[in-house]
């Protein structure tokens, strides 16, 4: 892990899970101080008291749901109490949901859009201008290979992370003057609870990577400046050679994968 993190602070979201508990534990296996954030303390706490354990590192705890829009500032507002800097933002807090659109719950679709995007955007530009004044920082984005095309029956999310994605490339070219990196992460199908609390278990790839080596393909490409990083070969090839399909097709392709199987 790169050390050029060592004694600096990372303000992790979404870190009682998945990609976010492996990104926490590279970061602190690297030296680097935290910040956790999710929903879950219980988990957060379990997380905390083994990394202080195994590497002598500090955390802090905020338990926050980013579907609320003063979490963000509520977020921002404990790392001032405390006087913590952060350096490193991990804006991984996300989650998807499967089915029509018209069938899923109104609240979880706008759900979805501010944790996915609203809740990004307002922590970044809470942060960012820390990051500015001390010219450095660095910023992680999880987007996903849904961003690269429409995707329907997940049609919502896979426009978050087209957001994300987008934002993230934007904001890397604004920040480069001052020394901050900005990355977008874009995963494939990894194993995590993500699919679970999507209930879409049946689309679940049989190669799946794993949070871990999904995590450390973020923070390798975010510690080499790249703007965007496809974990895993397979999902780079399937993410563009879409790029010389028609639109159109590629859409009708996702759809009859992913369609909803008739009940009788």
């Amino acid at each position: 892990m790169d050390t050029r993190w060592c004694d600096q602070w990372a303000l992790v979201t979404g870190a009682s899970a998945g990609i976010g508990v492996a990104l926490a534990t590279q970061l602190a296996a690297a030296g680097t101080h935290l910040v956790l954030t999710a929903r879950r303390r219980d988990r957060m706490e379990a997380l905390a008291v083994d990394l202080r354990r195994l590497h002598g590192i500090q955390i802090e705890i905020f338990p926050a749901d980013l579907a609320l829009p003063e979490a963000p500032k509520e977020i921002y507002a404990f790392t001032q109490q405390k006087a913590i800097a952060i350096d490193i933002l991990i804006n991984n807090a996300g989650f998807g949901h499967y089915g029509e659109l018209t069938q899923v719950e109104p609240q979880r679709l706008v759900d979805m859009v501010a944790v996915n995007c609203a809740a990004v955007v307002h922590l970044t530009r809470l942060f960012l201008p820390g990051m500015v004044q001390r010219r450095r920082g660095d910023i992680l984005i999880l987007a996903s290979t849904a961003a690269f095309q429409a995707v329907p029956y997940i049609s919502t999310y896979a426009a978050t992370k087209a957001f994300d994605l987008l934002f993230a490339e934007g904001l890397a070219e604004e920040m480069n003057p001052y020394g901050i990196r900005v990355c977008a992460l874009c995963p494939g199908s990894t194993e995590s609870e993500f699919h679970t609390v999507a209930g879409q278990e049946e689309f679940t790839s049989k190669n799946q990577e794993t949070a871990e080596k999904v995590a450390r393909t973020g923070l390798r490409a975010l510690a080499e400046g790249k703007s965007y990083v496809i974990s895993g070969i397979g999902n780079y090839l399937g993410a563009h050679s879409q790029r010389i399909v028609p639109r159109r097709t590629v859409t009708s392709i996702a759809a009859r994968i992913f369609r909803p199987a008739k009940r009788s």
